[in-house]
């Protein structure tokens, strides 16, 4: 029943973290053609119908970059829980391949231990800096917006992370599968 909530909730933050990797993505792409749009009208290659575009305000858009930033913090914490459940994180065996089965488990009981307590450690400093974002009425520099949102959903992803974390962390001191 546990393993069950918390494969659900990894996967729910995994897939949640993908549609904002997926709207981030189609930012990007409609900011850089109405960059390069507005570069051409204004470069008058487009003749009338540039001036026309630009006169509807055809460009960029004013804080991709900073939506780009929060998203993607918030994305890669997302992707956290599911990729820890799963043990996919990236691994160089070179050493522990002859080991038997016994000593690497131990090892990767350690490493559930330190991945956990890292883990935990982030998200807690994300509340105090998100704390301190709001105490200060931090915005982005362009569109003014709300620094400690950005850090509100990234302190929720990792704390799933934390959460995951710690259960992987315990079924793998006590011997148990985690997916």
């Amino acid at each position: 029943m546990l393993h069950s909530l918390i494969l659900g909730l990894a996967r729910w933050m995994a897939l949640l973290g993908g549609l904002v990797l997926c709207l981030l993505v189609a930012l990007v792409c409609i900011s850089i053609v109405g960059r390069e749009i507005n570069g051409m009208a204004h470069g008058g290659y487009l003749g009338a119908a540039g001036d026309w575009l630009v006169g509807r305000g055809v460009g960029p858009i004013t804080g991709d970059y900073e939506l780009i930033e929060a998203g993607i913090a918030f994305a890669i914490f997302a992707f956290l829980p599911l990729t820890q459940l799963t043990g996919s994180h990236a691994t160089v065996d070179i050493f522990t391949s002859g080991l038997g089965p016994s000593a690497n488990n131990k090892i990767a009981g350690f490493w559930s231990v330190v991945m956990a307590l890292i883990i935990i450690l982030i998200t807690w400093r994300l509340f105090v800096g998100m704390q301190d974002k709001m105490r200060y009425g931090e915005t982005t520099f362009l569109i003014q917006f709300p620094v400690w949102w950005a850090y509100a959903a990234s302190f929720v992803a990792a704390l799933t992370a934390s959460i995951v974390s710690v259960y992987c962390a315990a079924m793998r001191l006590t011997g148990a599968r985690t997916l």
